[in-house]
């Protein structure tokens, strides 16, 4: 599908910068350029020229690359004009190319979702090229990488075919069942594939809280009663003043949460109120906001002042936890409680490093649990779990004929289709797109 009208938009970085890129793409795109750039270009070879508007007056030199269609990003003739990054120049070279007939400022995501609308990518890869924009950790390019590569949605495509195999010789057994060609209980066969293949979905569902942990972080909690020092360790993961710190208990009364790079992974810190158990009414909020975040942890630091301990009651059972002894400049001569699992001093800087590394084993451990090919969305995960519904539906010797059992097959295909936008998803790209910058 070639749209009728052409889209412009600035694709590259914040300005001011070094270099903007400033992309078009539809049927206007060779005559932009012409105009623009004084003459064609050949394709795929970067040109410099000296760009002017139709007045003739110059808007800036630099590079200009015509890419023809299909052989392109969206699957039409796409240009880019590489002009020096100032705002200025950016908003006169977007005014005047929208200025020419048939081209429009483009919609967020548009690029893409030209690509999409003309097979060069699919709904999972979209949706990893959106990834790959907003990446920050090195997992989290490289998850976005793999499944921009096609390595989800060649999984889930080839479980639909698989079905649609299938689906075909459950009707073939029914409608020809007295043909020599057709082989005799070839249901029995069929069966027991769909059965394993509601095992290998069941797997892969459960590795989304692994792709959770790549995308969003991997989330860490700091719990301690007042003064046990969790702001101060909080501030020395940060490496800046982001808790108030004082001596004063209940200093901390919300969440603060400071974001950190693991050897490549993201992790999620979260500074809490102190635990005690004769707050203010103000700090009561807080306390119960601090148990309430720890359930929904992936790891508690669990904090104490090895000079002054104070218990802070029952913690999460269902969540891993390190028990961390503080202040262990103050200790002076005396040797550390062996009840802790790490002791450290935000002071001097002792044991945060072992700290850290720590942390980040942990986080690499529950990505690493879960394989390589995870389902990368909340949707992909809901059309997983109905196309499982409808097989295990499929799956059940009832009373119910072939033909009935088939057609719980063609729902689970259309369900696998849906993820890779095999099948007519209209009502998701609003959603899908919207989450790209312009000009993308």
């Amino acid at each position: 599908m070639i749209s009728g009208d052409s889209i412009v938009a600035l694709s590259s970085g914040r300005l001011p910068a070094g270099v903007a890129v400033v992309r078009i793409s539809g049927p206007q795109s060779r005559f932009v350029v012409e105009m623009i750039a004084g003459s064609m270009v050949k394709n795929r070879v970067a040109a410099y020229r000296k760009f002017k508007a139709p007045d003739g007056s110059v808007l800036d030199s630099g590079l200009v690359v015509f890419f023809a269609g299909p052989s392109s990003f969206t699957g039409e003739d796409i240009a880019e004009f590489h002009v020096h990054g100032g705002r200025a120049v950016v908003a006169k070279m977007l005014e005047t190319i929208a200025g020419f007939d048939g081209v429009r400022h483009a919609e967020p995501g548009e690029f893409t979702r030209r690509a999409f609308l003309n097979g060069k990518v699919d709904l999972v890869e979209t949706e990893a090229l959106a990834d790959l924009v907003n990446a920050e950790t090195e997992a989290q390019r490289r998850f976005a990488v793999q499944n921009a590569e096609g390595a989800q949605s060649q999984l889930y495509l080839g479980w639909r075919r698989q079905l649609i195999h299938a689906r075909a010789m459950i009707e073939a057994e029914i409608d020809f069942a007295d043909e020599d060609d057709v082989p005799g209980s070839v249901a029995e066969t069929v069966w027991s594939d769909v059965r394993a293949m509601v095992d290998e979905i069941e797997r892969h569902v459960q590795g989304f809280r692994a792709a959770e942990i790549i995308r969003d972080g991997f989330e860490v909690v700091i719990l301690g009663a007042p003064n046990a020092g969790k702001s101060s360790l909080f501030n020395a993961l940060a490496r800046r003043e982001a808790a108030i710190v004082t001596e004063e208990p209940g200093t901390t009364r919300d969440l603060l949460e400071v974001v950190l790079d693991l050897e490549g992974m993201r992790v999620r810190v979260t500074d809490t109120a102190g635990l005690r158990e004769t707050p203010g009414r103000i700090e009561a909020i807080g306390i119960e906001r601090a148990r309430s975040k720890a359930g929904t942890a992936d790891l508690l630091l669990v904090l104490e002042d090895m000079v002054d301990p104070v218990p802070i009651g029952a913690i999460p059972a269902d969540v891993p936890s390190l028990r961390i002894g503080t202040k262990a400049d103050l200790l002076q001569d005396k040797s550390p409680a062996t009840r802790y699992d790490a002791v450290i001093s935000t002071r001097d800087g002792a044991g945060l490093a072992e700290l850290l590394a720590e942390i980040g084993h942990r986080a690499a451990a529950q990505i690493g649990q879960a394989g390589d090919i995870l389902p990368s969305r909340l949707r992909h995960v809901e059309l997983l779990n109905e196309t499982k519904r409808f097989l295990l539906a499929a799956g059940t010797e009832d009373e119910r004929g072939q033909e009935l059992r088939a057609e719980e097959l063609r729902l689970a295909a259309d369900r696998l289709g849906r993820i890779v936008g095999a099948v007519d998803v209209e009502e998701m790209l609003d959603v899908i797109f919207s989450q790209f910058c312009i000009g993308k």
